[in-house]
């Protein structure tokens, strides 16, 4: 049919002006929030385009739902405004009629977003994981560079290593791997437990052992003071191991349920995996309901905002998020049951939206309505 293709190809023109904008704003948001953690150590700052490019597509379910629904009011509310709906009225056709050409343009949009939701959202979140804890792991000993005094991720130690050309590669041992830090001095200043501690050395070398990393110190001392007592201990050593951070070999084992697979949170229906799945399917059942939401909210009086329903479409989107949000949080603390939620709150905005557009369909109004009995009641008046 010409009308259902014209209906299309405004849809995919809005959808992806929308889209467009969107993840633009999206990804300066995002940037400025990459550019703080690598500011703050969490991030390397050599793989910020990378960990951005993770952000924006794990939101990208979200910004999909939003251009499908702002496609369908703005299409809709412009037809409205040009009086191509009465064109549409006239023929015969109603609201509801306008639901076959908007689903087949939607379902596509629906299944992405589920996909992404279910599957490329976990991912992205256990990659961009993956890079902050290799970069935790690596940061105290990338952060060494020699002639500078540096200082450790957690900010409780100091290192400065003297400029020295005379750095080589030791061959590995068995279970042991590391590299020569150069035969000049080695300065650590440490506060630990209650204990402030500075340790010099001639030469030094990581190594990795049992999972953990090492600093191994060669000829030097060791000034140890008690901070409440002031006592001092002064010791010399010839070898001396500080463990420089333990390493987790399965970072993910046991870690956050945004990390998890879809797969996992059905099989370990954990409050806070159950809370995970609820958000995720949220995000394609919202899809599904704005379809029919974006036909009730779209409107176009001439005389009224021509902004009006799409500020209104914004809003509803909002507090539908926003309650998504609320429905994890919810189920994660285990005051509401999982299927229980999604029925009440996915399946009550499909309840509210389908008894809005029917009303306006049908042009149901209070006003009609008392008017109606009104005159029902003067007829039987006059019959009697």
């Amino acid at each position: 049919m010409l009308f259902h293709s014209s209906v299309k190809k405004e849809l995919s023109r809005t959808f992806g002006a929308s889209l467009v904008v969107l993840i633009t704003v999206v990804m300066t948001m995002m940037l400025i929030r990459v550019l703080f953690l690598a500011n703050r150590g969490r991030v390397n700052p050599a793989e910020v385009l990378l960990v951005m490019g993770y952000f924006v597509l794990g939101h990208l379910p979200t910004i999909l739902a939003l251009c499908l629904f702002i496609a369908i009011v703005a299409t809709l509310s412009r037809m409205y405004r040009d009086s191509e709906m009465v064109i549409w009225f006239g023929s015969g056709r109603g609201l509801t009629s306008l639901l076959r050409p908007l689903v087949s343009f939607s379902w596509p949009v629906c299944v992405v977003i589920a996909v992404l939701a279910l599957f490329v959202w976990p991912w992205t979140n256990e990659q961009t994981q993956n890079l902050r804890i290799q970069f935790e792991q690596r940061s105290d000993l990338e952060r060494i560079a020699p002639g500078t005094f540096q200082e450790s991720a957690k900010g409780n130690r100091v290192f400065f290593i003297d400029k020295d050309t005379s750095i080589k590669q030791v061959k590995p041992q068995t279970g042991v791997q590391g590299q020569v830090l150069g035969s000049s001095n080695i300065f650590i200043s440490e506060v630990t437990e209650g204990k402030e501690s500075v340790t010099t050395a001639r030469s030094g070398q990581f190594e990795m052992r049992d999972g953990k990393q090492y600093l191994i110190l060669k000829d030097g001392k060791r000034i140890e003071t008690n901070i409440a007592s002031g006592q001092t201990k002064v010791s010399s050593f010839s070898s001396y191991a500080s463990l420089v951070k333990s390493v987790n070999i399965n970072p993910f084992e046991g870690g956050p349920s945004k990390t998890k697979s879809s797969m996992d949170l059905v099989t370990t229906p954990t409050p806070n995996n159950l809370g995970e799945l609820a958000w995720r399917l949220g995000l394609a059942f919202c899809a599904i309901n704005f379809i029919i939401l974006g036909i009730a909210i779209s409107s176009g009086n001439g005389r009224s905002s021509r902004n009006g329903s799409f500020l209104f479409a914004l809003l509803a989107f909002a507090f539908y998020y926003n309650l998504i949000n609320l429905s994890q949080s919810w189920i994660a603390s285990g005051n509401y049951s999982f299927w229980g939620l999604l029925i009440v709150l996915h399946g009550g905005a499909l309840a509210v939206g389908a008894l809005w557009l029917t009303k306006r369909h049908n042009n149901w109004s209070l006003r009609s309505w008392l008017r109606m009995r009104t005159s029902k009641r003067n007829s039987t008046e006059v019959t009697v």
